[in-house]
């Protein structure tokens, strides 16, 4: 299980480090942002977006023992989204070894 987490968050990772390369690199982020606010589905997966970092958000608060760790962590999923999410996601497969009730629950299930 492990190794599928891992290669799934590196895969997806790098996919989204490419995706905002190319956002930035030929979009123009404050004119294509208000096009994007001006739509009711523009609207819809930006509150989708935010949802799922918000449940981000949740599992920090649960999993992280430090308050800084739990601010720092969930600013930055606010600010940097799913990228952030996934080196996240990276690191707790690292940390839990592979057993899922720390990966999910951090070393206070140890």
């Amino acid at each position: 299980m492990k190794k599928t987490i891992l290669i799934w968050s590196i895969t997806l990772f790098l996919i989204m480090v490419l995706t905002l390369i190319y956002g930035f690199w030929f979009g123009d982020f404050f004119q294509e942002g208000n096009i994007l606010l001006g739509i009711a589905w523009g609207i819809v997966s930006l509150i989708d977006v935010y949802v799922g970092f918000l449940i981000m958000v949740f599992w920090v608060i649960y999993r992280e023992n430090t308050l800084m760790a739990k601010i720092l962590w969930s600013i930055g999923f606010l600010i940097l989204g799913n990228v952030l999410v996934l080196l996240y996601i990276i690191k707790n497969v690292f940390e839990s070894n592979g057993d899922m009730k720390i990966f999910f629950g951090g070393n206070k299930l140890k």
